[in-house]
This record gives C-alpha cells, sequence and structure tokens, in this order.
C-alpha cells in the first residue's frame, strides 16, 4: 500500500508549496545533495534520488526547513514512492586525501552509480560539480528548496548522516555528536582541546579556532 501523510500528521510549519517536478521534462531526473561538507568530524554523506512524475507532497522541502521529526517522516515515504534512491559516503580518510569539495562531488558520484535505472539527467545542488560520465548536469544553487527531487535526496543525506553520527556518539560521547553532528560548535572545539581528536575528525580542517597542537 502507498503510504500518504496529510499536513496532521507532521508537526511544524508547512513546507514550501513551489516545489518544481523537474527541470527537464521527459526524462528520468535524479536530485542529488550532500550532508556534513562542514564538519570537523565524519564521513559525507550524498543522495540521489529519482521521483517518479507523480510524486506530490506538500510537506517536501530543502530538510534545513524540517523539523527531525518532519524529515525522518518523510524519509521512508521518499524511499517507498521513488523509482530509485541510494546513498554515497565518503570517509574522513578520504576527505583529508582529496579534500571536502572533491569528496561532496565523489559522495554524489558513488550515490549515482548505484541508482537502478540510471538518470538521464542530474539536477546537483550547489554551483559547481565534477561530471559524472554520460549524464548530463544542472547545477542549482539553493536547489534543495527548488527542486522536489533535490529536497528529497537533501532529506535522505541529512537522516542517514545524522544515524551515523549517533553511532559515533556512543563510541565518543565527550564530543556531542548527537547534538551538534560534528559540526564546530563552541562545546565540540572544547571537546577537542580536551581530550584531543579521535579517528573520525578531519585532520585536514581546523578543528580549534586557533590551529594549534593537538598531541
Amino acid at each position: 500500500m502507498r503510504h500518504s501523510i496529510r499536513k496532521q500528521e507532521l508537526s511544524g510549519k508547512s513546507a514550501n508549496n513551489m516545489l518544481l517536478p523537474y527541470m527537464k521534462s521527459g526524462l528520468a531526473e535524479a536530485g542529488c545533495d550532500e550532508a556534513g561538507r562542514g564538519c570537523l568530524a565524519g564521513s559525507v554523506y550524498a543522495a540521489a534520488v529519482i521521483l517518479p512524475p507523480h510524486f506530490r507532497n506538500e510537506l517536501l522541502n530543502d530538510s534545513k526547513q524540517l523539523s527531525e521529526k518532519q524529515r525522518y517522516e518523510l524519509r521512508p515515504i521518499i524511499e517507498q514512492e521513488a523509482v530509485a534512491w541510494a546513498i554515497g559516503i565518503v570517509t574522513p580518510e578520504e576527505i583529508d586525501r582529496i579534500n571536502i569539495l572533491n569528496a561532496s562531488f565523489l559522495a554524489m558520484h558513488r550515490a549515482i552509480e548505484q541508482l537502478n535505472p540510471q538518470p538521464q539527467h542530474l539536477l546537483i545542488d550547489g554551483n559547481r560539480f565534477k561530471p559524472y560520465p554520460d549524464i548530463p548536469h544542472t547545477c542549482v544553487v539553493k536547489g534543495d528548496g527548488k527542486y522536489e527531487a533535490i529536497a528529497a535526496a537533501s532529506i535522505l543525506a541529512k537522516t542517514y548522516r545524522d544515524d551515523y553520527m549517533n553511532r559515533l556518539h556512543e563510541q565518543y560521547p565527550m564530543y556531542d555528536w548527537n547534538r551538534n553532528k560534528g559540526y564546530p560548535t563552541k562545546a565540540h572545539r572544547a571537546a577537542i582541546r580536551q581530550y584531543g581528536p579521535t579517528p573520525y575528525h578531519r585532520m585536514s580542517f581546523q578543528l580549534l579556532e586557533r590551529q594549534l597542537t593537538l598531541f
């Protein structure tokens, strides 16, 4: 049975109903977005999603505009109704080796390559992208607030990365990752100063306000 979702079933404000269903009519179009690019710790996650032409959800929006509860309630609906979806992951070690911009592109590529069927066009959130072989793409600044497929990808990338950081928090509770998800909060940086970095920290990033010796 296909799931449906009504406004009263999700708490909080209504989402933007002006999201566009596609850019290229008649093509299988995948929206792509990443999560965790600005974090000090953890992998970067990306999602690629192909939605069917009939998909509509009045609360679908950029993941940053939704509550945590809304994101997690939308995720299974997106997964069930999507033509195809996938998650791509790039580790902290890879980020340190190739830099975060290239890591974000690689995470998207890893998500795209898992899609079955393969898309005919890619909608990329942001202003830059490394072309994926044989599939044309269009970069859309703030695309997660403009196109349904990118918004759906932003929700999957965000929730799967949050799950990952919550698991890491169980190993390293002093860094407050269940709350900051690896972003550079004061509490996170204070813990780095006190305890030093973990194997999950990105050593190529400025972990403290002033780069200090950590060992």
